[in-house]
């Protein structure tokens, strides 16, 4: 019982982790790879940039797959292909982020080649900037619908083994089905992927604390033992 404590702490605060570690780098990647003359501050922005890419490709992808790992040995009973679903689901999505990050890193070589070229070639690089950042936009929105499919798993689990109180799966299911319908959205150009994010993320911190205060409910987790 208390390993599980331990667990359900840890997953609400690996969740938390995610949310800010993605957060925080994107911002400040945004900050440094978006703004007018981006290639030309490259040398001030350098140290910004590499931060934020070492919180969206290193510390979200340690968290992120965390979650799924941490939460194995306690959903595989209620159903085994679900669990791993959610595992395999985590994973790619994550797999997925890195690639848009490393996209993301590529402003520094290209920023440095930007500064010793002629200026006949600048228009040339901010072309190859400009596909790198919506390269990561690409790579964001498929890795998180991923991440959504794997939530809806995730939320169904949460629902057949009563871990905890019914109304978070409900709620789980509905923000990641509407989270799914922004990301897809945003593909097809349509801008509106971060209001329809509002009600799953706001389930992810909710979620988050509620683990980290309470745990999961005990009468399922005993249960849970009694079926390994």
């Amino acid at each position: 019982m208390k390993a599980q404590k331990t667990i359900a702490r840890t997953f609400g605060i690996f969740f938390l982790l995610a949310f800010l570690s993605y957060g925080i780098g994107s911002g400040l990647t945004a900050s440094a790879t978006d703004a007018a003359n981006s290639f030309s501050n490259i040398d001030t922005n350098k140290a910004q940039l590499i931060i934020g890419v070492l919180l969206m490709a290193l510390v979200h992808t340690i968290v992120n797959i965390g979650l799924p790992v941490l939460m194995m040995p306690i959903l595989k009973p209620f159903n085994t292909i679900l669990s791993y679903g959610y595992l395999s689901a985590g994973i790619t999505a994550t797999a997925i982020i890195i690639v848009g990050s490393i996209f993301l890193l590529l402003h520094v070589p290209l920023g440095a080649m930007y500064q010793n070229s002629a200026a006949t070639d600048l228009q040339h690089f901010e072309t190859i900037g400009a596909l790198l950042t919506k390269g990561n936009f690409y790579a964001y929105q498929i890795g998180m619908a991923i991440w959504g499919i794997g939530g809806l798993m995730f939320c169904y689990l949460l629902s057949i083994s009563k871990l905890v109180p019914r109304v978070f799966s409900i709620w789980g299911l509905l923000g990641y089905l509407v989270f799914i319908a922004g990301t897809i959205s945003e593909l097809f150009g349509y801008n509106i992927g971060v209001h329809l994010a509002i009600p799953g993320g706001l389930f992810e911190i909710s979620l988050s604390i509620w683990l980290i205060v309470k745990g999961f409910k005990k009468p399922e987790l005993k249960l849970n033992l009694q079926n390994p």
